[in-house]
This record gives C-alpha cells, sequence and structure tokens, in this order.
C-alpha cells in the first residue's frame, strides 16, 4: 500500500464511475490526453520558445530595445497568471472544451497581430492577447482537464502530458531558428500562427467534447454530495464557492502557495542565470549552453521517477524534501568553484528538480483538498507562483549586478529555496477533502 495514503498517488483504491465520466467500459478513453500532448507541445512551441528566439531578429528589424519587448513578453505571462484564477472556476463548472478551443483562436490572432505590429504599442497589445491565450492552453487547463478525467489516478495522464510538453523547446527552438534563416521574423510569426490554428483549434474543440465528468468526491471541506437537478446543481456550486473560499483563507493553502512562490522564483531565476555563472568560472558559452541543456535531461528523469516517489513517501515528505534538495542543488552551485564536470553534474541534478517540482505543483492542490474544486484551487495558487517565474530572469540578473556578482546571487537563491522549504512543512491541512480513496478523517501526511 502506497505510504500517502493521497489520491494522486496513481494506484490504490477506484473511483465509483459515472455515465456522464470519459470512460467506456470502465477504462479512460486517452484521447483526451493524447490530443493534449500534441496542443501543450505547440502551445508552448509558439506562445513561449519561439519568443526568446526570434526577439534578436525584432530588436534588429524594428529599432525597439530588447528591454521593451522582452518586458511585453513578461507582461502577457503575469497576465496569463492572473487570468487563471477566474478560468480555473469556469473549468471546474464548464469543463475545457469551449475555453481551450476558444484560447487556440486568441492565440493565432495574437501570434497575426506579433507579426503585422507596425510599432511597440500595437506589439505589446498582441502580447496582451498571447498571455489571455496562454491561459487557456497552458498548463493548468491542461492539468484540470486531465486532473477530472483521469481521478484518482491522474497522476499517469500528468506525468505523460509533463513529459511530452517538455520537448517543445526541442522541437520549436530550433524550427523557429530555421525558419529565421529563410526569411524575416514576421513572416516565422505568420507561418506559427498558421501552425497554431490548423494544430491546436480542431484538437481542443473535437477531442475534449466528451462531457465533462461530475466530480468523484464531495468538495473540499463540505459534508455532503451533489444534488441533481438544476437545484442541485446550483446548491453544488454554492458549496463549492464556500469550500473553496475556506481554503485559500487556510494556513495549509497560504504556506503552500508562499513555498511553491518561492521555489519557482528560485528555480526560474536559478535557470536563466545559469550560464553566466559557468561563464564567469570559466566555462566557455557552447559548454555552458550544453550544461543547460543537460539540465533538460535531468527534468525528464525526475519526471520519470516522480511515480516511484509518490509511491515510496507521504505528501509532507516529498514536498519538503524536493523544494530542500532545490536549495541544496542551489548552494552547491554558489560554492563550488569547480572543476566544470563537477558543476555540470550539479546542473543536471538542479534540472531533476526542476522537473518534479513540476509535477509536484501539478498534484499539490488534488493531494491536500482532492480533485472536485481542483481549477479554483489551482488557479489561485498558480498566479503567484506563474507571476514570480515571469519575474525571476530580470530580478535575477538585477540581484546579481547588486550583489556583486552570480555566486552571491545563487547564495541568495539558495537561501529562497530553503525557506519555501521551511514553509512547506505546514502545508498539509489537518483533515483531509472526503475522497474516493479514503475516509475524510484521515489527512495526507
Amino acid at each position: 500500500m502506497p505510504a500517502t495514503g493521497d489520491p494522486a498517488a496513481g494506484s490504490g483504491s477506484t473511483a465509483p464511475s459515472s455515465p456522464n465520466s470519459a470512460t467506456a467500459n470502465g477504462a479512460v478513453t486517452r484521447v483526451p490526453l493524447i490530443a493534449l500532448c500534441v496542443t501543450e507541445i505547440t502551445s508552448w512551441g509558439i506562445l513561449y520558445y519561439a519568443f526568446p528566439v526570434l526577439a534578436p531578429h525584432i530588436s534588429h528589424d524594428t529599432g525597439w530595445s530588447t528591454g521593451a519587448i522582452t518586458a511585453a513578453f513578461s507582461a502577457a505571462l503575469v497576465l496569463a497568471a492572473l487570468g487563471g484564477i477566474p478560468l480555473g472556476r469556469a473549468l471546474d463548472r464548464h469543463g475545457p472544451r469551449a475555453l481551450m478551443t476558444g484560447g487556440s483562436v486568441l492565440g493565432a490572432l495574437a501570434v497575426l497581430g506579433l507579426a503585422a505590429a507596425p510599432n511597440l504599442g500595437w506589439f505589446v497589445a498582441a502580447w496582451l492577447l498571447a498571455g489571455t491565450a496562454m491561459t487557456a492552453v497552458l498548463y493548468q487547463p491542461a492539468f484540470a482537464a486531465l486532473t477530472r478525467y483521469h481521478a484518482p489516478h491522474h497522476l499517469g495522464a500528468l506525468t505523460t502530458l509533463t513529459l511530452v510538453a517538455g520537448l517543445a523547446s526541442t522541437v520549436f527552438a530550433p524550427l523557429t531558428s530555421a525558419l529565421a534563416d529563410q526569411m524575416s521574423w514576421r513572416a516565422v510569426y505568420l507561418v506559427l500562427a498558421a501552425v497554431l490554428a490548423a494544430v491546436t483549434i480542431p484538437l481542443h474543440y473535437f477531442a475534449l467534447r466528451r462531457p465533462w465528468p461530475p466530480p468523484i468526491e464531495r468538495h473540499p471541506g463540505s459534508g455532503g454530495s451533489a444534488g441533481d437537478g438544476d437545484a442541485g446543481r446550483d446548491q453544488s456550486n454554492d458549496q463549492m464557492d464556500a469550500a473553496v473560499r475556506t481554503v485559500v483563507r487556510s494556513s495549509p493553502f497560504l504556506l503552500l502557495t508562499a513555498a511553491l512562490t518561492l521555489s519557482a522564483f528560485s528555480m526560474y531565476a536559478v535557470l536563466t542565470n545559469l550560464i553566466p555563472l559557468l561563464t564567469a568560472r570559466g566555462a566557455s558559452s557552447g559548454i555552458a549552453a550544453w550544461a543547460l541543456g543537460l539540465g533538460g535531461v535531468g527534468q525528464v528523469a525526475g519526471r520519470l521517477g516522480y511515480r516511484a516517489l509518490v509511491r515510496r513517501s507521504s505528501v509532507r515528505t516529498r514536498t519538503v524534501c524536493i523544494l530542500a534538495a532545490s536549495a541544496l542543488t542551489t548552494t552547491v552551485l554558489a560554492a563550488v568553484p569547480g572543476p566544470l564536470p563537477l558543476l555540470i553534474a550539479i546542473a543536471v541534478l538542479a534540472g531533476t528538480t526542476r522537473g518534479i517540482a513540476t509535477l509536484l505543483q501539478a498534484t499539490a492542490v488534488s493531494d491536500r483538498w482532492g480533485t472536485a474544486a481542483y481549477g479554483s484551487l489551482s488557479g489561485v495558487m498558480a498566479a503567484p507562483v506563474t507571476i514570480a517565474g515571469a519575474i525571476a530572469p530580470a530580478a535575477g540578473a538585477a540581484l546579481a549586478t547588486a550583489l556583486g556578482g552570480y555566486p552571491a546571487l545563487f547564495a541568495a537563491l539558495a537561501a529562497t529555496a530553503a525557506l519555501a522549504a521551511l514553509a512547506a512543512t505546514g502545508s498539509i491541512p489537518r483533515r483531509a477533502a472526503a475522497t474516493s480513496t479514503g475516509p475524510a478523517d484521515q489527512p495526507p501526511r
């Protein structure tokens, strides 16, 4: 039996089936998972990873400063984070089909707007539209969809999605670069807009058209089950809203959000400042880039091992240990001057913790409060976490200057990660939400 007793373990007891669930003869259909793997690669690749490749071309061609166009991109990420709060509530009630299809349409229009931007103001507006689209097509709605479709065995689906979507940069960064060698950045964005529309709009519309399964458990903190009919749905929605408000005001939720926010800031700042740290210690830019790339291999390895970690650890233990491991690898990067192979090995380990942290965040809500209000709770939690990740690159570079170098920056980031691990110790509610895997008075540990 798993040590955790948590619903995200991916093994254990079964859930009651529903006539509206995404099942056929008791087996969960894999159509949404396969479709979302394709759309997440495409959406991340075009809306996120294409920009760093094209930014120098945009600045050179238009004369707009790199800082200005990067700020527009960062503003889109912040808007995407803030939009996750209302989106989460809508996902819980209505499902992902209309939201993700609409997000794909907005995304394609936004990329067309980038391609046609005659001035910086238009360019910024197009990125803000892209930020709205990101809210509806990136990880949060995909996680919510798979969590509901596959509950209570959703960990396997989430792991598969993050493994496949992790290839977005591998596919689209070189593709974007190859296109930019042959045509202008505006023409590249036109091509990418066509790809985004052709791939994601039909997949979101057709693959997610099955009925949205009702929760297989009571709302977090509630004492009853959903009723039948319109009156029952209204009562259920009211109960869910009240339960969500109770959870988001609780100390465990606030501490969990604080822990993941601090961790995200530290991890993303480490990621974007790793190359300057290594070059400052004698590595060539090429070797430093390889070290960063090998960190991606570490991310995949971490995600592959996450299910085994879930089976062998409690929720509290793995949360604290993963965040503490991030603090440890960052401390070693700050303190160890070399040799270079050792630094590269540490960078790979740091990548492993980043990969695990993605799944840790994806399952943080369901591990503690179940899946009934996953969209609403994860939307609230993801907002500050995503904002921290968005500002971390620029803030990290500024801190490196203020603190006198990259080793000092990494020491500060290690302290931030350690504080995240400390906050995570209080992130477990005293009473677990009622779930399909155990009694309501059995808390996650």
